[in-house]
């Protein structure tokens, strides 16, 4: 779906808040109420020099050693917001404003978004040639803040990016009997989704550019004060998509030890479970 360039002045990084309420409430019918969950894909999302300009910045980093190398996951890096130059970092400070925040609440209907302050697995992302990331659905509790994980926004940084290259955007059933959707991350487009504990989406398909260019992304992720003391948290939960050779699922290990280990033994066994899936 193409969108007017959301109201970010390249200069300022200053977004009307009156702008950003409106576009979310048009978007509102568009997002909600999709299967299997909630989710948007817009072009042309912000304006093009704002893009441009985190992109240079973005290469500038270079590559680094990955990581959560697995089977699931492989050649894939991020880069918190705190070691980005100045413009890249007012862009993602303006991301986690009041205005960007009442533009999802509009667009999602779901009230009291937090943005994150420490950017767990947030920031710039980069895969490299080959890299990928198997679907999955992600960690639901923000231990830090105490917070439950509620939506998640990625922007893509690809100029000329065609569907052949890999890295695309997919929507997977929780049975994983169908892909529901896929988006190629091309230049400029912005991805968005409603989060819960089967929200299966990835990007499984390696990256694949003819002249070596990584996959590059912004990704945000918000919370609400919703999550209830006693609660087990859910860490990252894999699943095979059929007949394509994935890395086996952690699915069962994954849900049953969040199912039945007390809260504080299974916190105190997620470094072991980690080991197991090879993260």
């Amino acid at each position: 779906m193409s969108l007017p360039v959301y109201p970010l002045d390249p200069e300022t990084m200053f977004i009307p808040y009156t702008d950003a309420k409106e576009i979310g409430a048009k978007l509102a019918s568009s997002y909600q109420g999709k299967t299997p969950y909630d989710y948007g894909c817009f072009d042309n999302f912000l304006p093009a020099d704002v893009v441009a300009r985190v992109r240079e910045e973005a290469l500038a980093l270079g590559a680094k050693d990955p990581e959560n190398a697995s089977g699931n996951e492989k050649l894939k890096m991020s880069f918190n917001p705190d070691i980005m130059p100045a413009y890249s970092k007012a862009v993602f400070h303006a991301l986690s404003a009041r205005p960007f925040i009442q533009f999802l609440e509009q667009m999602s209907g779901i009230k009291g978004l937090i943005p994150d302050p420490y950017y767990m697995g947030g920031g710039i992302h980069r895969s490299e040639t080959g890299g990928f990331l198997s679907i999955h659905a992600d960690f639901d509790h923000h231990r830090p803040m105490n917070l439950e994980r509620r939506m998640n926004v990625l922007i893509y940084l690809n100029p000329d990016w065609k569907e052949e290259y890999g890295g695309a955007f997919e929507i997977w059933t929780d049975d994983m009997s169908e892909k529901v959707d896929s988006f190629a991350p091309v230049m400029n487009r912005m991805c968005c989704f409603s989060t819960g504990r089967d929200t299966m989406h990835g990007n499984p398909e390696p990256v694949n550019h003819p002249d070596g260019d990584p996959r590059l992304s912004i990704a945000l992720y918000y919370y609400t004060a919703t999550w209830v003391d006693g609660r087990t948290s859910q860490s990252t939960v894999f699943k095979q998509r059929p007949g394509a050779g994935d890395a086996k699922s952690n699915e069962a290990l994954m849900r049953v030890v969040r199912d039945i280990v007390p809260p504080v033994v299974y916190r105190k066994s997620r470094g072991l479970l980690r080991r197991i899936r090879g993260r």
